[in-house]
């Protein structure tokens, strides 16, 4: 029995080498996908893989008074802003999506030479959402709209500093690139190679 089942583990080694080896070594197909229909697929596929962070801040906020075409107006505005002192804190909560701008991805981002196949991604599209049910305002004499001026002020900070943040998007990109090529591959590419431009002035 043990004997056999030496024999059997050898026969199946052997067979999944040989598959291996077909796989590897199997001729291209005939005929591959042409350039419009392959943009479409990448632009289906690449909409899916948009990274999702959870983010939330303390962020305050003291209005500056407006000035209008008059003087006293203006006297009036400055006097009520110090006498009421508008401030305002909160701590907010967001999410923020990155992702690539596939919409602008056409032909021209894409050159194929045999089974090899070069890629540009376009530009990394930043997008944050506040979640104004978590977010929490403390210590604010601020009326609805200098509230609404503290969120967004909140909302452009969380923005600016996810696109400075070099460690997510090289995972946006990473998440990217791993779904793109993983579809060429299925596709019946042999290589994928994602590049800054294209090696040569026109996509094939």
């Amino acid at each position: 029995m043990a004997h056999l089942s030496r024999v059997l583990t050898v026969l199946l080694g052997a067979t999944l080498g040989a598959l291996g080896a077909w796989l590897l070594l199997r001729p291209p197909p005939s005929s591959l996908p042409d350039t419009p229909s392959v943009v479409q697929q990448m632009r289906d596929v690449a909409r899916l893989e948009t990274l999702e962070v959870a983010l939330y801040k303390k962020v305050a906020f003291v209005p500056e008074p407006e000035a209008t075409d008059t003087l006293w107006k203006d006297v009036l505005i400055w006097a009520r802003h110090s006498i009421q002192n508008p401030h305002g804190r909160a701590i907010v909560f967001a999410d923020a999506r990155l992702g690539f701008d596939f919409q602008r991805f056409d032909k021209s981002h894409l050159q194929v030479a045999g089974t090899r196949v070069y890629v540009v991604l376009p530009p990394l599209d930043v997008k944050v959402e506040l979640r104004p049910g978590e977010t929490e305002v403390i210590d604010s004499n601020l009326d609805s709209a200098q509230t609404a001026q503290l969120l967004e002020k909140a909302r452009l900070a969380f923005e600016q500093e996810v696109r400075g943040d070099a460690r997510l998007k090289q995972r946006a990109k990473d998440s990217a690139e791993r779904a793109l090529r993983g579809l060429l591959l299925t596709l019946g590419y042999r290589e994928v190679l994602f590049v800054d431009t294209l090696p040569t002035a026109t996509a094939g």
